[in-house]
């Protein structure tokens, strides 16, 4: 059948096998993403499948994976990267933001670079030190660069597939406490556009906009909205660049008010960009400041600690509420 309920990290699976059989020209590339199949198992089975010319074992060197992978897109091939933690990017960051994004605009568009940069990012697992980071408003600022995060395992498979299709170079970052949550995937529909927001539930008092890991929490704090006589809409950004601000605008038109969650620190996050933007956009349209829900401006804390650093529901209610007590 089309449509299959597969947890997260099995849509991403599925879509990469999809991607591999339609074009010989993707490779994948990272750290034990061959013979384990990555830490995730996200990569599970495809190197038996297709070899170890197209899944490619790579050495512990994250610039050298992508350094390795702009040479290869420069010969006409689309590598998939897989870095094998958020805190792990940041020995290619110099790569990525020097060459990656640049090399479009250096070359006057002559060059392209189809390279997808996977990276499992966010808390929630109980992990150590550098693997519970969410670095995307790092990346989300440095133009040449596609910066998106689906909640979904629809919005997994085909975001995946529309940012291995891309010209352009896309960093998407996947919901690792998301990766066990399953959903229906039509592997025969027709997927909107890659940087459009999604609303992922109605609502006419205030508008909760998010995308990656906290699409789930404000659904569950909208829920708890409801049995106290309000309707909060949610809105899945699914992209932190470009951003729909169309949608958002939309939304909060309709709704007076506005609280952005995310689980980066509040302090220049992603969030801000879109507080800063609405209000100009729907000064007249607002009933109350733009809120900000997100991490503390602090190291990410030992395992025991985060469930007091992630914005959970409390916080999200706490927002929802100030707001609409204006």
């Amino acid at each position: 059948m089309a449509v299959q309920k597969l947890p997260l990290a099995k849509a991403l699976n599925e879509s990469l096998r999809t991607a591999l059989e339609n074009d010989p020209k993707v490779l994948i590339m990272g750290e034990d993403v061959g013979k384990l199949g990555g830490v995730f198992r996200v990569t599970d089975g495809l190197q038996k499948d297709f070899g170890e010319d197209r899944v490619i074992d790579t050495p512990l060197a994250e610039s050298g994976i992508v350094g390795t992978a702009i040479g290869l897109a420069l010969r006409g091939y689309r590598p998939v990267l897989e870095i094998q933690f958020d805190g792990f990017v940041f020995p290619a960051y110099d790569q990525i933001v020097t060459q990656l994004a640049k090399m479009h605009a250096r070359a006057l568009g002559k060059i392209k670079l189809p390279v997808v940069v996977r990276i499992p990012y966010g808390g929630g697992i109980g992990a150590v030190e550098h693997h519970s980071e969410s670095p995307e408003a790092l990346f989300a600022h440095v133009a040449g660069l596609k910066v998106v995060s689906p909640s979904t395992s629809s919005d997994a498979y085909w975001m995946l597939q529309q940012a291995i299709q891309s010209d352009d170079p896309v960093v998407f970052f996947e919901p690792k406490r998301r990766y066990w949550d399953k959903g229906e995937v039509d592997v025969d529909a027709i997927p909107g556009p890659l940087h459009a927001a999604r609303t992922a539930r109605p609502g006419t008092d205030l508008t909760l906009a998010a995308y990656g890991p906290m699409v789930k929490v404000c659904l569950e704090a909208a829920a708890a909205a409801e049995e106290e006589g309000k309707s909060v809409e949610v809105l899945d950004l699914r992209s932190m660049s470009p951003i729909d601000f169309d949608a958002i605008q939309r939304s909060v038109e309709k709704t007076g008010r506005l609280v952005v969650v995310h689980e980066a620190p509040v302090f220049y996050g992603s969030g801000a960009e879109v507080a800063a933007r609405i209000t100009e956009r729907c000064f007249y349209s607002l009933e109350s400041p733009v809120l900000r829900v997100g991490g503390f401006h602090a190291p990410y804390p030992p395992a025991r600690l985060e469930e007091e650093y992630l914005p959970g529901l409390d916080r999200v209610l706490d927002a929802v509420d100030r707001a609409l007590a204006y």
